[in-house]
């Protein structure tokens, strides 16, 4: 098992990548206490499918430039409507809006603590409790 530091370092290149790339609502998930499987989940969206494969390409050379290798599984990359990447300690979770508005993963682990990075553009991200749950009818 990889250092707690360690894996949120390789989660917050993860979601600056996404964010550089034009994901929304990027958000980092500390799952581990709940999910005995892995330690954290980055959760993005993308406009499109295209987008979805910009964002998994992008976030693989990050992940790898901060030390975290290469994943031990891809999913998804052939419909690319939710793309995972699994760097075991770390998952990667990339959809396309829809998919994410039918699967809504964040509100499976609402409970969860977030772990803060940094957006390119602090002025226009949203909030971390806005972005979780501010427009989901289903969380109230």
């Amino acid at each position: 098992m990889v250092a707690r530091d360690t894996v949120a370092e390789w989660a917050v290149a993860a979601a600056q990548a996404a964010d550089e790339k034009n994901g929304t609502n990027t958000l980092i998930l500390e799952v581990g206490k709940v999910l005995a499987i892995t330690d954290m989940f980055v959760v993005t969206s993308a406009t499109s499918s295209r987008l979805v494969r910009t964002i998994a390409d992008e976030v693989e050379l990050k992940v790898r430039a901060a030390g975290g290798g290469e994943p031990l599984r891809i999913e998804g990359l052939r419909d690319a409507t939710w793309v995972l990447l699994d760097y075991g300690d770390l998952v990667v979770h990339i959809f396309t809006e829809e998919m994410r508005a039918i699967y809504e993963i964040e509100r499976l682990y609402k409970d969860v603590p977030l772990v803060p990075f940094m957006p390119r553009s602090v002025a226009t991200a949203p909030s971390l409790s806005d972005s979780l749950r501010s427009d989901n009818p289903a969380s109230e």
